[in-house]
């Protein structure tokens, strides 16, 4: 099975800009699609953003996440990350990613088999 770590979260002003990584061991992550998912306190977690095993441009977003957010992966170093700019408070959320079998980029987060422990992002106004 593959293990999940992510790391790049913290507290950043409105407006600024974090990446978040994710970075696998135990499988080659290049064998799974890959999501990011955040839940804020009190709150249910939500779908983020999802790339396929193929990057590039074969994703999917949340539309709070559209124009804002990217996904992307790097195989070779077995992580993928979640670029994020113009941070808003609301974007503040304990922040997994997940890894999954099938093709699909699912937002649901039943789809996944993997998740890490997840990184906390505080976006401060």
């Amino acid at each position: 099975q593959v293990q999940l770590v992510e790391s790049g979260g913290g507290l950043v002003q409105a407006g600024g800009s974090l990446r978040l990584s994710c970075t696998a061991s135990g499988r080659p992550i290049s064998r799974y699609t890959v999501g990011w998912f955040r839940q804020a306190h009190g709150l249910e977690g939500t779908f983020v953003a999802a790339v396929s095993w193929t990057g590039g441009d074969n994703a999917n977003y949340a539309d709070s996440a559209k124009g804002r957010f990217t996904i992307s992966r790097d195989n070779a170093k077995n992580t993928v990350y979640l670029q994020m700019n113009s941070l808003e408070p609301e974007d503040t959320a304990l922040y997994y990613c997940a890894a999954a079998f099938s093709p699909a980029l699912s937002i649901s987060s039943k789809q996944y088999d993997y998740w890490g422990q997840g990184t906390r992002v505080t976006v401060s106004s």
